[in-house]
């Protein structure tokens, strides 16, 4: 990944869209936040739009990257199914607006970390959903 952007996004796809933009050059976040689909994507526009093209770069995490699932149940996998469409429209999405990205395999991020967790690692104080902390460790240090 190229340091010459100021803005990087990340998204944890899924049902519960977990959305995180990080300053690269305050080196703070500038949201975290948990939204739909179809908000998340609303919210790279405006970033695009306010921001300029080449100033925002996208991270997502890929579940089609994925090449384990353990013990995961139908019910598991049928979810895995639906993230997996989730990253193939983001993909799609980001494509046709010419938005730079690269699609990040699940074992290359630092998920599932606790609120308490999250602040001390990342000093950041605010209230977040454990999809946003997913998206935030996406971008944080880029």
């Amino acid at each position: 990944m190229k340091n010459n952007y100021r803005y990087y996004i990340g998204i944890d796809t899924g049902t519960n869209t977990g959305f995180a933009v990080w300053n690269l050059i305050d080196k703070h976040f500038v949201a975290i936040q948990t939204y739909k689909i179809d908000e998340a994507m609303e919210r790279v526009l405006s970033f695009h739009n306010i921001i300029g093209l080449s100033k925002i770069f996208v991270r997502f995490e890929d579940a089609r990257l994925r090449k384990w699932f353990g013990k995961a149940g139908r019910e598991q996998l049928q979810g895995a199914g639906s993230i997996k469409r989730d990253c193939v429209i983001w993909e799609d999405f980001l494509t046709r607006k010419g938005i730079a990205f690269e699609a990040v395999a699940p074992k290359n991020n630092r998920t599932k970390l606790t609120a308490e967790a999250f602040k001390k690692i990342t000093g950041y104080e605010g209230k977040t959903s454990e999809h946003a902390r997913d998206a935030a460790m996406l971008v944080f240090n880029s």
